[in-house]
Order: structure tokens, then C-alpha cells, then sequence
């Protein structure tokens, strides 16, 4: 055993980037000053313009609903879309719960199809060959990991199909752009790159798309036309101080965003060179990410490995494991077998990664799971 994996401090997987309480108090005490709590509150109005104008504005500009989490964000974008009951959502395997429950609590039905070995996503190419199999009424790819989707190939999927797309992009704000029609719902939860605690919002180039979220996130109450409701919706806006959180987090997104593609180059230059076996997502490697996810070589378990490094004080995660279809609430809506989805279910493993993980504990990390991988193909 090395020295390096002698050593006993425990490694967390995660920490959060939040922004300090006297960055945050400059907002709470404009808070204070215009006694408006929520309800679309002048700090929420401000986090949307400024939302929108991070976007590329060609062709047209960028509409932003702040929502209560990312989940809200998720059913409202479906919700907003008008679908008859009941309508099928296509879905990858491979992401969190809330993308499911998000559809079934939207009157929706998930259906869970298989992923691209390199990126882990659901693509276009997949949800055409799934509909000569299947008939559904929207997609719902993932941004996994951080990964951007193509909006540009869902805009032409959407373009030949009529298919509604809404990519759940929870993970990757920083990478991920708005389609000309396809939509993007982000979280702001503190485990994302840029947090608020809790929170999300839906981007998109439809005003009057935009305009009936924002009804629904407000009970169904339509403030063009004297507050009558058309549509029953839910409570889903953001409140004045978990705006005053995101506007902080703003603020600080070109010094916190440049430390995550650092870290993210330096970790993964170290881990290729030390372990060349593992395998990497094929994603942009300038981009912003708040995970490190690797693939085992074949052989290997991640449950197994899991254990193993916990042994060493060191966290690490199985995003996201069981995939869709090993829930039970969601085992009737797979398409059929999932082979790489399973795949990545067994061998894929989330290292720690966070801004307080110094380059002594990314060492260690590295060592420890060389030496894990070496001692199993020792004794096999």
C-alpha cells in the first residue's frame, strides 16, 4: 500500500459552492427595503433578465421562469406543452428520479430508452430509431453529467417530427445552450455549479410558452386577463430570497466557473495518465462540471470499488444507480432491454470533486483507485 493511501482524513464526495452570507446580505437587505417576499418580486425579475442574457440572443431572445426547484421546473415545462393525458415521454435510463416523477406528476408517461456509449445521452439518432419501434408525444433527453445536449439536431428532430423536446439540462448550466424550439429546464439546487439552495428555471424562445409556465407556476392564475384561471396549476415561483442567493451566485460565476474548468483539466489529466483503462464521458472538456464521473474497465464493479474506497476514507457516488428501470415505480415503462444503460449502471462511479478538493486529496483519490484496480487484476 502506498503512502499516500495510508493517510486517514475522510474525503468528501461533495461540497457545495454557495456564495458567502455577506455576499447574500446585500440582496436580503434590498429585500427589507421593498418588503416583497415573492409572488415575482424585483429580485426574481432581475435573476431572470440577467438568466436570459447569459444565452446566445440569435435568432431571438431568450424567455427565463424562475421556478421553486428544478423538479417544479421540469413538470411545468412538460405541463406547458398541452399534452393529452397520459401522452409518452420519451427518457433516457441513465438520470436522476426527478426526471421520471417529474413526467408522471405532469399526467404524463415515461418511456425509458437506452443511451450512447460515448456520451451517456440520449440523442436524436436514438429517438428515431426508438419511434419507428414506439410512438411517443414529446422527448425529454438529459443533459447527464453536465453534458450539453445538441439542441441544433432536437430542433431538426422536432422540425421532421412535430415532436415537443424539453431537455432536462439540471446539471449543466455553463454548457448548455436554448434551441430555436427546443426548450431547457435547469436546477439551481447547492449541489449544481451554479445554486441557490433550491430552485430552477425554464429557458426558451416562446413568449407565450414562457407566459403560460408562468401561469402555471402561479396556481393557473393568468395575469393578462384580470387573474381568471384557465388551467389549474401549482404553487412554483421562486421566493425573493432564494433569488437574492442566485443573484450572489451570479455574481461570482466567472471566478467559480474558470476554478471548475481547472480542476476539471487538472483531475482528469492525472487520472487518464495514472489509470489509461478508465473511460471518460465524451464531452466538452471546457466546460463547466460539479461531477467526475468514471467508467471501470470491464471486470471491475463499481458497488465493489465503492466499498473498497470508503475503506480509505474516500466518498464516491453511483449516479445514477439503479437507472430508471430498476425502480419499481418506473420498471413498466422501459422500452425494452437496456444493455448500455445496464452497463453504465454496473461499472460507472462519481469520484469526490469540489472547489475545496486540493491537489494533495486528488492524489490520493487517484492513487488509492489505481491501486484498488491493480490488486483485483492481481487476483483474478
Amino acid at each position: 500500500m502506498t503512502a499516500v493511501c495510508t493517510m486517514k482524513s475522510i474525503i468528501k464526495l461533495l461540497v457545495p459552492e454557495m456564495p458567502k452570507v455577506e455576499q447574500i446580505l446585500t440582496y436580503w437587505q434590498q429585500i427589507d427595503e421593498n418588503q416583497w417576499y415573492t409572488n415575482f418580486g424585483p429580485l426574481v425579475t432581475e435573476l431572470e433578465r440577467r438568466l436570459s442574457l447569459s444565452f446566445s440572443r440569435e435568432p431571438t431572445q431568450v424567455h427565463v421562469v424562475s421556478m421553486a426547484n428544478g423538479t417544479c421546473a421540469l413538470q411545468i415545462a412538460l405541463e406547458a406543452l398541452k399534452l393529452r393525458r397520459g401522452a409518452r415521454v420519451l427518457v433516457p435510463g441513465l438520470t436522476f428520479v426527478a426526471t421520471a416523477t417529474a413526467i408522471i406528476r405532469a399526467g404524463l408517461t415515461p418511456l425509458i430508452s437506452d443511451v450512447n456509449a460515448e456520451s451517456w445521452l440520449l440523442t436524436p439518432a436514438i429517438a428515431r430509431v426508438a419511434l419507428a419501434e414506439t410512438p411517443f408525444d414529446a422527448v425529454m433527453p438529459v443533459s447527464t453529467y453536465g453534458c450539453p445536449q445538441d439542441v441544433t439536431g432536437w430542433d431538426l428532430f422536432t422540425a421532421e417530427t412535430g415532436i415537443p423536446v424539453v431537455v432536462d439540462a439540471a446539471g449543466a448550466w455553463g454548457n448548455q445552450e436554448i434551441g430555436l424550439t427546443t426548450k431547457v429546464a435547469f436546477s439551481l439546487h447547492a449541489t449544481k455549479a451554479l445554486g441557490s439552495g433550491e430552485g430552477g428555471f425554464v429557458a426558451s424562445r416562446h413568449l407565450a410558452y414562457a407566459q403560460s409556465m408562468r401561469a402555471l407556476s402561479n396556481f393557473g392564475i393568468d395575469a393578462h386577463s384580470g387573474g381568471l384561471v384557465f388551467e389549474a396549476g401549482e404553487n412554483g415561483k421562486m421566493s425573493e430570497y432564494h433569488a437574492a442567493v442566485a443573484l450572489a451566485a451570479l455574481d461570482n460565476w466567472p471566478t467559480v466557473a474558470q476554478a471548475r474548468r481547472n480542476l476539471h483539466q487538472r483531475y482528469t489529466e492525472r487520472l487518464l495518465e495514472k489509470i489509461p483503462a478508465l473511460k471518460l464521458q465524451a464531452k466538452p472538456m471546457d466546460g463547466v462540471y460539479s461531477l467526475m464521473l468514471v467508467l471501470l474497465p470491464p471486470g471491475f464493479q463499481a458497488a465493489d470499488i465503492q466499498l473498497r474506497l470508503l475503506g480509505k476514507n474516500i466518498e464516491t457516488r453511483r449516479w445514477y444507480c439503479p437507472p430508471l428501470q430498476g425502480h419499481p415505480a418506473f420498471q413498466a415503462c422501459a422500452m425494452g432491454p437496456l444493455p448500455i444503460v445496464d452497463l453504465l449502471a454496473e461499472r460507472l462511479l462519481g469520484l469526490p470533486f469540489h472547489l475545496s478538493l486540493n491537489d494533495a486529496s486528488i492524489q490520493r483519490v487517484i492513487e488509492c483507485l489505481a491501486e484498488l484496480l491493480a490488486e483485483k487484476q492481481v487476483n483474478q
